[in-house]
């Protein structure tokens, strides 16, 4: 069976030495944050903090760290979700392999949540300012829940099967919240938090919100699923611990998750918001500041051996990662059924998972003309844009499964080099502009706004890709050194970016076809070519995070015809950091000294970083 709650899983993976415990005292303002990172990056174990400075409760990070100790968190239910997603992309397959799929029956059963008079989260009750105050980020505006489980209804029908659970950022003070009665919610646009809290403002009533931490590992995981509106992640969770989820039923308020360490319990005011942030954010920068809903708390519970789990996202990879491919392993094989005639996406993880997706699609429709060109896939791109989470891309490169049906969208090289090759710049880019993107990308015109492109590749090679640089390779004034960042992909650098330049432009006018850069057939223009040619995910951060495409993207020989824009030379990609860009994340020395000292001979992470 799976495990109840967050004590039975801290418990297993110490005795399967999958978890070290740190002893000492740790301070949640930004030590336990650079210990989680520095650990993750070392492909180390679970990290329980068994003494937090000025804090009661124990905390805990890094469970999700590998894909290996993710799967091992649940072994006992993967397989039979795995199942239910075979039979939701093709019911038929049950009754051709029944044997297989003995396990639904009884993860049919676990789906559906229980209701409790009573539970362990509420066995105490304490304040806001009694939780681990993490700060992860020395520019971060206060201190925040990075595992949070936030759970509302739906106002207008109620009832645990028109719920939510999602994972919101939560500020828990600073700013001008009101400090033990108010906390940050941050959500985006898109998310079904949303659906609810707009129904809370057409009635005019207030939003009531719960929000869980800790408890069974498939209630967190479930608050990332990206489910389709109108399902329950509580059901899911019920599936994926192989236990009915248990809530406590409330009279005053929204049912409570009887297993959870903790729950704030309260409510969003409709007509109230306040700043937010800043906060050190999964593209690698801080998002700064903005008015966001605020929570006023009525309780917060907590159950007797309660344990704070946390995560610290920054630059990917990061523990969200492992995430990521665990959501991949799981809802992968259901994207046909999801989006027909897409085969595969893959959210790059390396370039901040929404700035860049990649795709395979269908390319079946045959041309009375018989050359084969992006038509079909276009169709996908469109089907991809407004499907959910996906629809966050600011990039998204499609290429035809009919001419590389081995190409596998996770191989970011190979996927790369194929669409290059094929990839025609006067027909295969497509752009939508004034539109919304993803909140916590300030690469755009403004606030949740900025644009997209769809760079689409069908038929046959149109070129070799270029493996090295040529000798004597002149360059517009200003621009210089160079660098090979993958075959066909060429790193340069450009002066410092400065508002009103024609920097971008000037580059692609002063230099013509006949010029051997066109034999790259995309160039990207940065800050620092060393830095961004040495690691594909160096170039993939940033470039697509430095980016907007409406405003970014030029090319040689450019052209508007019929209101399509094109080029006739090599793609030009302008990523350098410009002054509307947040700031990068970058660790407070004095608190590196310290993390060092604890990987010192006869520290508790010698060894490990």
């Amino acid at each position: 069976m799976g495990y109840r709650g967050l004590r039975e899983c801290v418990n297993d993976l110490e005795r399967t030495n999958q978890l070290i415990r740190i002893e000492q005292e740790i301070d949640a303002n930004l030590e336990a944050a650079e210990i989680q990172r520095r650990v993750y990056q070392a492909g180390g174990p679970a990290i329980y903090f068994a003494n937090v400075r000025n804090c009661r409760f124990p905390m805990v990070s890094n469970l999700f760290g590998t894909l290996e100790r993710t799967q091992y968190i649940f072994r006992d239910a993967l397989a039979a979700v795995n199942h239910l997603v075979e039979l939701k992309v093709d019911p038929s397959q049950f009754w051709k392999h029944p044997l297989r799929y003995l396990d639904v029956p009884f993860s049919l059963l676990h789906m559906l949540p229980r209701s409790r008079s009573r539970g362990a989260v509420i066995e105490n009750q304490i304040q806001l300012q009694d939780l681990p105050q993490l700060r992860s980020w020395p520019d971060d505006g206060g201190p925040f829940v990075t595992l949070p489980q936030v759970y509302t209804e739906s106002p207008k029908r109620g009832g645990l099967m028109n719920s939510n659970l999602g994972m919101y950022r939560i500020q828990l003070a600073g700013n001008e919240y009101q400090p033990n009665q108010q906390i940050g919610l941050h959500y985006q646009i898109h998310r079904s938090i949303g659906v609810h809290h707009a129904e809370a403002i057409e009635k005019g009533e207030p939003l009531k919100v719960n929000i869980f931490v800790g408890g069974a590992p498939a209630m967190t995981l479930s608050a990332v699923m990206p489910l389709p509106e109108g399902l329950s992640e509580l059901t899911f969770a019920g599936a994926l611990s192989k236990r009915a989820i248990r809530m406590i039923r409330n009279k005053n308020g929204l049912p409570i998750y009887a297993d959870a360490d903790f729950c704030i319990t309260g409510w969003v005011d409709p007509e109230q918001l306040l700043p937010e942030g800043p906060f050190g954010d999964h593209l690698g920068y801080y998002s700064l500041a903005h008015p966001f809903p605020v929570m006023n708390v009525e309780s917060v519970y907590h159950r007797n051996d309660a344990i704070w789990p946390f995560t610290v996202v920054g630059r990917p990879p990061q523990e969200d990662t492992a995430f990521g491919a665990i959501i991949h392993e799981i809802t992968g094989p259901a994207i046909p059924s999801v989006i027909p005639g897409v085969h595969q996406v893959h959210a790059v993880d390396a370039a901040g998972v929404h700035p860049l997706l990649l795709a395979v699609g269908s390319e079946r429709y045959t041309p009375y003309d018989k050359e084969r060109k992006p038509q079909e896939i276009l169709t996908n791109a469109n089907a991809i844009l407004g499907q959910g989470q996906l629809s966050l891309a600011k990039y998204l490169m499609i290429v035809a499964h009919e001419d590389a049906p081995e190409l596998d969208a996770e191989d970011i090289g190979a996927f790369l080099t194929h669409l290059l090759e094929r990839i025609d710049w006067k027909r295969d880019l497509h752009f939508q502009t004034c539109t919304t993107m993803d909140t916590l990308d300030y690469s755009g015109t403004g606030f949740n706004s900025g644009s997209k492109v769809v760079m689409a590749a069908a038929g046959p090679k149109k070129r070799a890709l270029p493996t090295s640089i040529p000798d004597n390779f002149s360059l517009p004034a200003g621009f210089s050194d160079p660098k090979l960042c993958h075959p066909g992909i060429l790193a340069i650098r450009a002066p410092a970016f400065e508002e009103n330049n024609q920097d971008l432009p000037r580059f692609c006018n002063e230099l013509p076809l006949a010029h051997p850069i066109n034999e790259f057939p995309l160039t990207v223009l940065v800050d620092d070519s060393p830095f961004t040619a040495a690691t594909l995910n160096n170039f993939l951060w940033t470039v697509f995070t430095r980016s907007n495409p409406a405003s970014d993207i030029d090319g040689i020989k450019a052209f508007i015809e019929n209101k399509h824009w094109g080029c006739q030379g090599s793609l030009v990609i302008d990523a350098r950091i410009k002054p509307h860009h947040a700031p990068p994340l970058i660790e407070d020395p004095e608190i590196t000294k310290r993390v060092d000292q604890l990987g010192a001979p006869g520290g508790p992470l010698h060894g490990i970083i």
